[in-house]
């Protein structure tokens, strides 16, 4: 049913945790495969993926190059579930996505609806919850969710959009961005993000919000602003 595709980088810390969340769902058959596309890890990313029984690749460039190949590799499932690295999804997370996805094939929408999740973090204190109200607040306005809250889509709809473009940021925008508000669905379950960037170079969080609000708010393409600032 779904193969889930992980980019990871250095992930040795989060990627057991991660992996782990998908046993339940591989056992019960939801999960046919796990794809984790490294790109080119120092510490032992690729223990951790050999140890869960994982298809590992190596592919050096951006997060959405990683992205793209890892759709590319997926043989197994219908549906893809990109799934960031620092993310943990749900207890029981499985039974919805499946109704989900039931649901959808039944209707004849599965080539044109996607799904995310709804994001939590693992941080205590009220700057971690008025965060999540922010995303929340920002999905249901919006359409627009972060990429560490998981993306569900069905591999037609995925290639119909013509997948992850090669974006050195914002590639979870851009792909959103396609799928359009009224056709992405937002899950009741949550994924549970470290807060952990995967990569220090990505820049300054003030220089990223700026422009997540520019796509978000007003609508400019992400491949517009990446070559306004570099």
């Amino acid at each position: 049913m779904i193969s889930v595709i992980v980019p990871t980088l250095n992930s040795e810390a989060d990627l057991a945790h991660t992996l782990a969340a998908l046993v339940s769902a591989a056992a019960e058959g939801v999960v046919r495969e796990v794809v984790v596309i490294d790109g080119g890890s120092s510490d032992n990313t690729e223990r951790v993926a050999d140890a869960a029984g994982c298809d590992w690749h190596e592919v050096v460039g951006p997060k959405s190059a990683r992205l793209a190949a890892g759709a590319g590799l997926s043989r197994r499932g219908d549906w893809l579930l990109f799934l960031s690295a620092d993310t943990v999804l749900d207890t029981g997370w499985h039974h919805e996505v499946q109704t989900f996805i039931e649901r959808a094939e039944r209707a004849g929408s599965a080539d044109r609806t996607a799904a995310a999740f709804k994001l939590r973090f693992e941080s205590f204190g009220i700057g971690a919850r008025i965060s999540e109200y922010l995303a929340t607040l920002r999905c249901q306005m919006l359409g627009m969710p972060h990429g560490n809250q998981g993306l569900l889509i069905s591999r037609r709809f995925y290639k119909a959009l013509g997948g992850y473009r090669p974006l050195p940021e914002m590639e979870d925008l851009d792909l959103v961005k396609r799928i359009g508000r009224t056709r992405l669905v937002f899950l009741r379950s949550a994924a549970v993000c470290s807060g952990r960037p995967e990569e220090a170079s990505n820049g300054s969080t003030l220089r990223k919000s700026i422009a997540r609000f520019c796509v978000s708010i007003l609508r400019l393409p992400p491949s517009l602003l990446l070559r306004l600032h570099g």
